[in-house]
């Protein structure tokens, strides 16, 4: 059983894993991020296909190399990842729910006591 998703390129994966593990602080500001070749022992993977997710998040300034150490997460880097997973998240997960809601003659105040018995039957509290 693989741990990718067949349908997306993996180096895509790996970058929005170490996203992720950013987020979950993981991997602290400053913090050193594994070599690809540990990422591609991990995975068994191709270490190129580690390299160019890792070359990703360089490229979006998350993470950033010291010459001869290794690869470091940025100074700011849980911050572009916030901003950056919170406007996929309105993409594809507000916006089609608004859209059904309007379809369905849901108003916002139906919409939004939906979503807060939601999030509270998940999470035992409602959202702040």
């Amino acid at each position: 059983m693989s741990v990718f998703d067949d349908t997306r390129p993996i180096f895509w994966q790996i970058a929005e894993r170490i996203e992720g593990d950013i987020l979950d602080g993981v991997l602290p500001e400053e913090g050193q991020v594994p070599s690809t070749n540990e990422i591609a022992a991990f995975y068994r993977i191709n270490p190129a296909t580690a390299a160019k997710g890792v070359n990703l998040l360089v490229d979006e300034g998350l993470l950033y190399k010291r010459r001869g150490i290794g690869m470091f997460v940025a100074p700011g880097a849980r911050a572009i990842v916030l901003a950056k997973r919170r406007g996929q998240f309105y993409r594809q997960y507000v916006q089609p729910v608004a859209a059904e809601a309007r379809k369905l003659g849901i108003g916002v105040a139906e919409l939004t006591e939906l979503l807060h018995r939601s999030a509270v039957e998940h999470e035992g509290t409602p959202a702040p």
